[in-house]
């Protein structure tokens, strides 16, 4: 096997545990506040904390990535956030809830950032949205996987069990990936002379210069992929918080059938994240890079906008089911042509330059999050949210149809 399709299964296997311990939250959320006593806005509170920290930390790290090399920083990452899942299992009341997820968010910060940096060293230009598609279904899948993990042990165990458990795998990746990843493709042990004559060219090393932030921001390109990733994340992050809770107190569905409501939009995301990897190469091959990119991202968001819209606008369980399964699979056709972009013009500065896109998607998070516990607890309906949500998907892509990735950010 290549060692370069070892490595992508690394960053697989670290992507479906980095949602499975995010995603548990919102799997066993009724569950917790009623056993801690929250209420709607506390908990759309403690849901939205960890975007805080997320965001904040999305550019440090990626940048930390970039410059000390991903070996060390990935590793110590994961062990982090480990750290502050199994912390959330001894959470005591919203104040200690709030400040364990505050700190779970610093961690999980520099994943995705550093995987793109990775990606960047082992992946020629029009190769890079296929791992990023993998890397984006496999968070997907741990998505999926949640409540067929979460539920069982809610049952058995209590919800605290289900965060002590999760909190193990990060460890045992964090001790495999150092075990085997080198900074430098080059210095992986077994590696042969033809599989690096595949990689792409040697880039300069990125800790040796600064980034270049106020170039960078002088440009057009990077604030409109800043902007459309958030108001994308408005409808990515109501499936990452809400919609387990959505589901069960707004649509009537029992915690039992919770297990493939909620699994289901997650795979249908997955197979999402797959296709839009293989579509854009597909299509960048085809009609070119700014076309090709483009071409999912404003069809994808604004598919998936209509999809929310009329889970919103239909009454019944079953049908809400439906429209939002397709809202979620359609809408992350876009996500690896996004994450690809930020390879596209950042270049040597992807980690970078994705961390800047992940913290504006994370501020999109934090307010859908906040906005939606506010809006029910005063309307008492779960369903008003769903229109604003719809709204921001329109605006994502609007934006997305002006974004040129074939323009770099900093011209080398």
């Amino acid at each position: 096997m290549k060692k370069r399709n070892i490595l992508l299964l690394f960053l697989v296997l670290i992507s479906v545990v980095t949602f499975l311990d995010r995603i548990n939250i919102s799997v066993a959320g009724a569950t917790i506040m009623a056993d801690l006593g929250l209420t709607p806005s506390q908990w759309g509170w403690v849901l939205s904390v960890f975007t805080i920290s997320y965001g904040i930390m999305q550019v440090p790290l990626g940048v930390w990535g970039d410059k000390r090399g991903h070996r060390l920083v990935l590793t110590l990452i994961v062990l982090w956030w480990s750290l502050f899942t199994g912390l959330t299992g001894m959470a005591a009341g919203f104040v200690s809830l709030l400040v364990i997820r505050f700190g779970f968010g610093i961690g999980e910060a520099g994943s995705y950032p550093c995987m793109t940096g990775v990606i960047v060293k082992w992946y020629r230009k029009h190769e890079t949205s296929i791992a990023q598609g993998y890397i984006w279904a496999a968070s997907r899948m741990g998505g999926a996987l949640t409540p067929f993990v979460v539920i069982p042990v809610l049952a058995l165990l209590g919800w605290r069990a289900a965060f002590f458990l999760l909190a193990a795998l990060g460890v045992l990746w964090s001790a495999g990936w150092y075990l085997w990843y080198r900074n430098r493709p080059a210095d992986v042990r077994g590696i042969t002379a033809a599989e690096l004559a595949e990689l792409p060219e040697a880039q300069p090393d990125g800790g040796k210069s600064a980034v270049p932030w106020r170039r960078m921001m002088g440009s057009a390109q990077f604030w409109l992929v800043l902007a459309m990733y958030f108001f994308y994340a408005w409808g990515s992050w109501f499936f990452f918080s809400w919609f387990p809770t959505f589901m069960e107190m707004g649509r009537g569905f029992s915690q039992s059938q919770l297990t493939y409501v909620v699994a289901i939009p997650f795979v249908m995301s997955m197979a999402g994240n797959i296709a839009g990897g293989y579509l854009s190469t597909s299509l960048s091959a085809r009609y070119g890079l700014k076309t090709g990119r483009r071409l999912l991202g404003v069809g994808g968001l604004a598919v998936s906008a209509l999809c929310m819209f009329l889970a919103a606008f239909i009454p019944g369980k079953t049908q809400v089911f439906v429209f939002l399964s397709l809202c979620f699979g359609v809408i992350d056709l876009m996500l690896p042509s996004a994450w690809a972009i930020c390879a596209d013009i950042g270049r040597r500065y992807a980690g970078a330059v994705s961390g800047a896109m992940n913290t504006a998607g994370n501020i999109g998070g934090f307010a859908c999050a906040t906005v939606f516990g506010y809006v029910v607890q005063a309307t008492g309906n779960y369903n008003v949210p769903l229109f604003v949500i719809a709204a921001m998907l329109v605006v994502a892509a609007l934006l997305f149809a002006c974004i040129d990735p074939t323009k770099p950010l900093v011209e080398e």
